[in-house]
This record gives C-alpha cells, structure tokens and sequence, in this order.
C-alpha cells in the first residue's frame, strides 16, 4: 500500500491528528513543537503535502525544501503568510478552510451588534471595575424593526441574516455575485443598488479581502448613511477605512462600532481604542472550541483528500478565479473531480473516453468542470503524482484519452446535472449522474441507469446482482464476516430484475471480501471505490 506523507507544521486540535493517524494510507508527522529550521530542512523535504497556520511562513525558504510537496492546507481562512505564486510555479495547490469558523464568526457579529445596541461592555466595567450603579446613562436601543444591511450573502452573510430574522429585523443584503433567489428564498430582501445598503440602521459586512473591497466603505460612504448608524466588521481588516471611520465615530454620525478585525494587527495602539463608542475584540472570530476542532479535522480530511488526488477543496491557485465564481459551481467543481476519481476506480479496462455532459446554468462551467474530472479520473489510474489542473487535458491527450464535452437540454427534473461517462477499452462503458442539493450537499443520483441517493464519500462497494430474495442479507453477512462495520446502504432497481447495491463501510475492502461477494449466485458484478 503507497503511503503519503503528511506534516503538521504548526498546532491544530487533537481531532485532526486522531484522523491522519488512524488513516492507513498516511503517515503522519507532528512537527509543531520542532524548531523551524528544524521543520523546514530535515522534514518538510519529506512530505507529500504540509498543514500549515499562521506560525509558519510559506516563503521561498520553506518552497526550496519542499521538494516532493504536491498541497498544502492553511487550517484557517487568511492566507496572507502563504506565497501563492511560488506555490503555482513548483506545482503546489494550495487550499484554506474557509467554512469551519462560519458559526463562530456568525455568532460574534451577533454579540457585536447587540454589544452596540446595549452597550454592554460599557455598562460592565462601569458596575464591576467602577462600582458605580447608574441604569439611567445605559439606554440602548433593540433590534426588533431596526434595518440591517448585509453587504456579502456566503456562509457567514447568509446565516447572520437568518439570525437577524429571528430578531426581528428587516434585513437586505448586497452581494453581485450570488443567484437573488438565496436570498429572497430565505424571505431576506435582495439589491443591487448599494445606496440601499447605505441607508440602513446597521450594516455588517462580510466579505473576502480583494482589490474591490478594500475601503469599501470610506467617508464617501458613510457620508451618505443614516445619522446614527451602528457599523459591524468581523470580516477582514480594511474593509472599512479605519480613519474615515475614526472621524464619523467622534463627529456622532456613526453611533456605534463593533470591530474584531483591523488593518494591522495586534491592533494595540489603533486609534478606535481610544473611543467610547466602539466595541472591540482581537480577531476573536473563530475562537471557539467548536470552530478550532472544526478546522483541524477539515485540514486534515482535506490533505488526505489531496494527498490521494482525490480533490483540492476551496484551492487558491487553481486556473479558474474561484473568487468570480457562484458558490454553487465551486461545489459541482469538487463533486466532479470526485466522480471522476470514483468512476476510474470501478472500470475493469484502460479508459479510452471521458465524455462530461451537463443541464442546467451549470452547463456554462462545462469546460472547468472537464478539467475537474479528469484530474480526478487520472489521479486514479496513474501512479505518477503529476496531474494538476494545468495539465490534466495534455496527459490525458498523451496518454490516448479523449474528453468529450457536451451540454444537453436540461429535462432531468433536477436544476442542474452533472454526468461522467467512461468508455474502456474493452467496450464497456460506466455512467455516473450526481447534483448539488440546498447547502451545499453533494449527490450521486444514477449509476447506470439505477436511481439512488448517495453522496460522494467514503469506501464503498458496489454490488450489481439479480433481484431475489435474501442478497441484501448474504452481502451483511459476508461484510460482518470481515469485521467490517456498514455505515450506509442504497440500493437501487432496474425493471428488467436486476438491483444495484452500494454499500459504504468503516474498514479497507479487501480483495478477498469482494472475492466473497462474488462468488454468492445472485452476484453479476462487485467493484469497489475509495473517495
């Protein structure tokens, strides 16, 4: 069995390092508490892909030792200490955990705004620190029938939004880059007309740092707002211009602030220390128990995802600009070069096609999701560690594969369909039919023409066999035989007597469990698939 090797640079949660290590196919070195130099020359040299936060710097000294490195995670979403270039250049994907903070970060806004409207931290220290009893200089106001303007509708936008609701709160959200129906689906009004946003009681902000939303909001801007209006920022620094909002907070035309992120930090000297009307935390966002176990185990299932070449969640370098991309073709991008890995796995001859065929808006990806799947297709079939996005059409020119592209009319039933067909040598030909369901869940929907609900994950055999009485029951018990644990069980009917059986398990399928499953009367076929 080919082993990959991991590194764990910098400290994560004892959950990420129970998953690399209870994984057969990694070998795990924690390397948190080594001396960088330490790290960098005598065990970076060794891995496969590295898990990094914000105590080690990607530069060109670690990349120079990085010599048969294929990925690398940061276990956060900040990637300001990572070189992205050099990574492209030596052929490094580079990915973050974006979405394992989202409820914590979610939740401080919340205490944020409340913060503001209450003044909480204010009335605190004047009653525990001053002794001084004084309710009559603590009037707030309430969020109930107050307008929050939501500037970025993602996973953190979205879910204050929701929150807000059950506030009580008329919310409105921003976002040029999501499908409107996300968020008037959630009855939350949708503009495209910033002015709206700048006319609301509250405004949060929640989106990434980029070139466009640096200064986002600067004294242009607040200069068109309500008097009095409370700004929330537990995004990214410099969102808002720091100054700007300094001079509107002691002129009163900003009532309140609650910031957890400034330009620069440690942000001890910042002047909004200075103010009554701000409440402050130190980029406290994702410093909950539950986000810190989150990250790592999400770090650590996507190095080993990336590690076997099965996928490269939320990639930073890819050739696509991810950031320009709706939320929902990033997660058919995932889904395809993951039934591309799958599909590879259970064909019994050398792939002589790839056809990918879509329905639906996804149909206007179909060249980037062609690229997806046949990075996870030849990722399967090749034991050299040398596909990436860059080249996956090429070698598979090379190698006498073709790709075939084709977007169908979409009568499915589902809003989009993505499809993989592979034709092997010997004629026989696979096909596998997935979609993306609400929240992002990912779904086989057809195997050959057999409807099921399967997502995309974990070791599974696939037991095709004619439909009698009793198969369900064999396949248990051979399984349980092995002392292997079943974790999930579709089956799926032709009307020609037929089934289809996929069967997820906890343990390695070994060749002797599929040589038993094969050998029962009612066995047609029995392949098996790892993701």
């Amino acid at each position: 069995m080919q082993k990959f090797t991991i590194v764990v640079c910098d400290h994560i949660h004892q959950k990420g390092l129970d998953l690399l290590e209870a994984h057969p196919d990694i070998h795990m070195i924690n390397a948190a508490n080594e001396p960088k130099e330490t790290l960098i020359e005598t065990i970076i040299p060794q891995a496969d892909v590295a898990i990094t936060r914000s105590s080690t710097d990607v530069d060109q000294y670690f990349l120079d030792h990085a010599e048969k490195m294929t990925a690398l995670i940061r276990a956060g979403v900040g990637v300001d200490n990572v070189d992205i270039p050099g990574c492209s250049k030596q052929g490094i994907v580079v990915m973050n955990v974006p979405t394992a903070n989202t409820i914590a970060a979610v939740e401080m806004t919340m205490a944020h705004m409340l913060s503001c409207v209450r003044q909480f931290p204010y009335a605190h220290n004047r009653l525990k620190q001053d002794r001084v009893w004084r309710r009559q200089d603590w009037y707030g106001t309430e969020l109930k029938d107050k307008k929050l303007g939501v500037i970025g509708f993602g996973n953190i936008g979205s879910r204050v939004a929701k929150r807000a609701k059950a506030f009580e709160m008329d919310v409105i959200t921003y976002d040029p880059y999501i499908d409107p129906t996300r968020a008037t689906d959630l009855d939350i009004a949708y503009t495209t007309d910033f002015a709206d946003i700048l006319a609301c009681d509250i405004i949060t902000i929640h989106t990434p740092k980029t070139e466009e939303t640096i200064d986002m909001i600067t004294a242009k801007e607040i200069a068109r707002m309500k008097d009095g209006v409370i700004l929330i920022n537990v995004a990214r620094g410099g969102l808002y211009n720091e100054k700007d909002l300094y001079d509107a907070l002691k002129s009163g035309k900003v009532a309140m602030a609650g910031i957890d992120v400034f330009d620069k930090e440690p942000a001890t000297d910042n002047p909004l220390l200075d103010l009554d009307t701000v409440t402050v935390t130190p980029h406290l966002g994702a410093n909950t128990r539950e986000s810190q176990q989150n990250i790592a185990v999400q770090a650590a299932e996507n190095a080993i995802a990336a590690a076997k070449g099965i996928s490269y969640p939320n990639a930073m370098n890819l050739p696509i600009k991810e950031s320009e991309l709706p939320d929902f073709v990033r997660t058919y991008l995932e889904m395809a070069q993951k039934i591309g890995h799958m599909s590879a796995q259970l064909t019994s001859s050398g792939i002589k096609t790839l056809k990918v065929s879509t329905e639906g808006p996804i149909s206007d990806y179909i060249d980037s999701l062609s690229t997806f799947t046949s990075v996870g297709a030849l990722s399967a079939i090749l034991e050299e560690n040398e596909i990436n996005y860059v080249n996956a059409e090429y070698i598979a020119k090379e190698r006498g594969l073709e790709i075939v592209k084709e977007q169908l009319p979409n009568t499915s039933g589902f809003k989009n369909l993505l499809t993989v067909r592979l034709s092997t040598q010997n004629g026989s030909v696979l096909k596998i039919s997935s979609t993306v369901f609400e929240e992002s869940q990912q779904r086989i929907v057809d195997i050959d023409g057999y409807t099921l609900d399967l997502e995309p994950k974990g070791r599974l055999i696939l037991f095709k066999n004619n439909d009698q009485p009793g198969v369900i029951g064999d396949v248990g018990r051979i399984i349980a035989e092995h002392a292997i644990n079943i974790s999930d069980f579709r089956l799926g009917r032709d009307d020609k007597g037929q089934a289809l059986a996929v069967v997820r398990v906890d343990d390695e399928v070994t060749p002797d469990l599929l040589k038993e499953l094969e050998e029962l009367d009612a066995c047609i076929s029995v392949r098996s698939a790892e993701l």
